[in-house]
């Protein structure tokens, strides 16, 4: 308390006086020598800043805790990197609001039903659209993600929400995976996606077509989750001058930031190019 105080730039004797402290009392307990409890705090508390402050202020105490343990071997509780966090005022951005999900609701040329999870690459991909304002006007977003890794493997930016779009984005991914034949694209019934371009450049390459219900964000929910990580990360943390700098900052968040240093909780707290990595080593030793 009278620490806070002094730092605040009160005098110490008139805190000791006010608290009913001993000055020679007060002076002594400042001049004991720091404990090894304190100097590890403060050490950790040290760490934490650096990841945070690597993470673009994003990481909250788990992801943080994630990458002292995963990512340098520190030995410490997630309760402690809490606590410490708590202490120096060190906060990462909210996560997206939970949502209830919607049980028996029919659909139609669905080849998912909302089973997202597949054991290797290449064989189930989802994809979807976002947009986001600028002072010149909108900018247009599509991914491509993997969802076995939640990697992003293709994508497209532009100024005009049509099918180049997203036939752009497609053919990012399939000349960068390189997939067999049997995978599915997982996309809602947005013009874009149903339209002949896009769909025949599915079946070109070997893949299945599947689409959600119309209206239902939980038949494409692991792309929404995507797109609200990215609105809450970065999107809306400034107002964006021209549809460049926004194209430049989006491109460095999927490319840079989301696949290759941001830790996935849904993947154990590592990034989805650290996820395909140890699959291609276990593959390989199998």
């Amino acid at each position: 308390m009278i620490d806070a105080l002094v730092a605040d730039g009160h005098r110490a004797k008139l805190c000791c006086r006010l608290l009913q402290v001993s000055s020679p009392g007060y002076y002594k307990y400042r001049a004991r020598p720091i404990s090894a409890t304190q100097m590890r705090r403060q050490w950790l508390t040290g760490l934490i800043r650096e990841v945070h402050t690597a993470s673009r202020q994003t990481y909250g105490s788990r992801r943080v805790h994630a990458e002292l343990t995963l990512g340098m071997g520190v030995r410490v509780s997630e309760r402690l990197v809490a606590l410490l966090m708590s202490q120096a005022n060190i906060v990462g951005l909210p996560g997206p609001a939970k949502v209830k999900r919607l049980h028996g609701v029919a659909t139609a040329d669905d080849l998912v039903h909302r089973k997202f999870h597949r054991l290797a690459p290449n064989e189930l991909w989802v994809t979807d659209i976002t947009e986001h304002p600028t002072r010149e006007g909108k900018v247009y977003c599509c991914a491509v993600m993997d969802t076995f890794s939640r990697k992003i493997v293709g994508w497209s930016i532009d100024s005009a929400q049509d099918t180049h779009l997203v036939v752009n984005a497609l053919d990012m991914a399939i000349k960068a995976r390189k997939p067999g034949a049997g995978g599915i694209v997982h996309a809602d019934h947005g013009t874009q996606f149903t339209s002949w371009a896009f769909t025949n450049k599915i079946r070109a390459a070997g893949l299945m077509p599947s689409f959600g219900t119309i209206g239902d964000c939980y038949d494409n929910s692991m792309m929404e989750s995507f797109w609200s990580s990215m609105q809450i990360e970065l999107l809306n943390r400034k107002k964006w001058r021209t549809r460049v700098d926004l194209a430049n900052a989006m491109f460095e968040y999927i490319e840079i930031f989301y696949n290759r240093q941001r830790r996935h909780s849904k993947l154990g707290y590592i990034t989805p190019i650290e996820h395909e990595l140890r699959f291609d080593k276990t593959f390989i030793t199998a």
